[in-house]
């Protein structure tokens, strides 16, 4: 009887696990509802090839053959049209962009356990894209990332040494700390996240340590600037201030935006101004 109570208890736990890592992984799909002939940009629709056979929906905005390619990543549950402010800031200061779906987001293949290491090898899917099709240098390959995004381009930097210059708006440092967050969030009792993120280690081979940006960026060969909101509430300030401690001093540089939140520091009236000057120092054009 005993045995039998252990069982019912384990099986019962097993799907109360399942049960919660279906609804963390829970997001309506939306597809774009706008593209950038809407403001006049040439673009180009591409399927880029993915791993696990996977295909990733993306824009491709040419400025000039010379120019280096600015590879911009969208956040979690958002698609390529996220990007629209920085596709119609960036363009006109000359750089090719390339935005993109990253797996189960807007028109890219779907898959059951998107993270922040999904994304991380979305980008590298799209930087071996760009370089094989003649859009781009090695030495002239750039990253702008949103939150889970913004993440993933440190992981891809740190992985990568073709990318030369990074941009993060938000970027997330650890995947767990926003997941305990959100779980803090909703009053959640300690036990259940850590039984579950044992449990997604041990059932989906997750390794968060290995994903997580901030155990990446060290490895970084670009220049990386972070650019966090004092009121950050989803990715709070503490997280942008671990990734600028955990990179090289002299070339990872965090700017905190008063007054600004998750999705809004682009809004800051300095915002593009600092980003232009970061990208002409570390991504110049000819």
């Amino acid at each position: 009887m005993v045995l039998l109570w252990i069982f019912i208890v384990s099986i019962s736990i097993v799907f109360l696990l399942d049960w919660l890592i279906q609804r963390m992984y829970r997001y309506k799909i939306q597809l774009h509802q706008v593209t950038p002939e809407k403001y006049g940009l040439a673009f180009t629709e591409i399927h880029i090839p993915a791993v696990r056979d996977a295909q990733l929906y993306a824009w491709w905005i040419p400025a000039s053959p010379d120019a280096p390619t600015l590879i911009l990543v969208h956040g979690w549950s958002r698609n390529l049209a996220r990007m629209m402010p920085y596709i119609r800031a960036l363009h006109p200061m000359g750089y090719n962009l390339l935005a993109f779906d990253a797996r189960n987001h807007g028109s890219s293949t779907p898959i059951k356990h998107p993270t922040v290491g999904t994304f991380s090898e979305d980008i590298l899917s799209v930087l071996n894209f760009v370089i094989r099709s003649g859009w781009a240098s090695p030495g002239g390959i750039g990253i702008v990332g949103l939150s889970v995004g913004g993440g993933a381009a440190i992981n891809a930097a740190g992985w990568d040494d073709r990318v030369k210059s990074v941009i993060t708006v938000g970027a997330i440092s650890h995947p767990v700390e926003v997941m305990k967050l959100e779980f803090q969030k909703r009053k959640t009792p300690n036990l259940i996240p850590w039984l579950l993120f044992q449990y997604m280690r041990f059932r989906f081979g997750l390794d968060f340590e290995k994903i997580a940006p901030v155990n990446n960026i060290s490895h970084a060969n670009a220049d990386i600037l972070l650019i966090q909101g004092a009121e950050d509430t989803t990715v709070p300030l503490a997280q942008g201030q671990a990734l600028a401690a955990a990179g090289d001093a002299e070339r990872t540089h965090l700017w905190i935006v008063p007054g600004k939140g998750h999705s809004d520091c682009n809004a800051h009236p300095q915002f593009w101004e600092k980003v232009h000057a970061f990208l002409q120092e570390t991504l110049p054009i000819s």
